[in-house]
């Protein structure tokens, strides 16, 4: 009787390939997290929490009066610096190959800007709960709105880097229309809330901007590459 010889050791388990849809899910979280970081969404997301405590010691310490041409002053400065902060994350550091090689580019463009839109937004809002703040939730949305258009559009002309000079060169015309109490819809902080003429240039400017910036990105610039 001849006796058959068997391997102790077992054989290794076949190592299955990922499923299809795992793999391109994990590509894309990272895709986006890479997307964020290049961007600087992190430091981004802390100045715009910045921005909601500041309004929110406003209310409470009393730095805001409440009637007279200076009770807008420093929520429209707050405003845009949240919007500045905005178009500041549209300077990437890669430049031309990015361009070239990114064809989720617009997406993301598309979605950081909208979600820190709204998250802007939300934490100028959050501020301003249980305090008075002159137009309110509704006054707030369209203004930061709007300027973040304008800073949009500046990222598009002169680069992500110099994009604060829009709501910047936007917020003196604010403070001069409510000095002398302009009255034209284009300098919507200016404007009541309900404005229906205010609310559409604010909403021609967001959609203008996010459009342009989405389909191209933020200009090249050698000064505006620098941050």
């Amino acid at each position: 009787m001849t006796s058959v010889s068997t391997d102790s050791r077992a054989a290794p388990a076949p190592v299955l390939p990922a499923e299809p849809h795992q793999s391109g899910a994990k590509a894309g979280v990272q895709l986006v997290r890479l997307y964020v970081a290049s961007r600087r969404v992190p430091v981004a997301l802390g100045a715009l929490t910045a921005c909601g405590i500041v309004l929110r010691a406003a209310l409470e310490w009393r730095w805001i009066p409440h009637s007279g041409p200076l009770t807008q002053q420093l929520p429209v400065l707050l405003e845009a610096g949240a919007a500045s902060i905005i178009a500041a994350t549209t300077n990437g550091p890669f430049g031309e190959p990015e361009r070239a090689t990114g064809r989720w580019l617009p997406y993301l463009r598309l979605g950081t800007a909208l979600a820190l839109t709204g998250i802007a937004v939300g934490l100028l809002a959050a501020g301003a709960a249980a305090a008075h703040l002159p137009g309110g939730t509704l006054d707030t949305l369209r203004n930061v709105s709007g300027i973040a258009g304008i800073g949009l559009l500046a990222a598009a002309a002169v680069g992500g880097g110099l994009s604060w000079i829009g709501p910047m060169a936007y917020l003196v015309l604010c403070e001069a229309a409510l000095m002398n109490g302009w009255t034209t819809p284009w300098i919507w902080p200016a404007r009541p809330p309900h404005d229906a003429g205010a609310a559409l240039c604010a909403a021609l400017a967001i959609v203008t901007g996010t459009a342009i910036i989405t389909a191209g990105g933020a200009g090249q610039r050698a000064v505006g590459t620098l941050l």
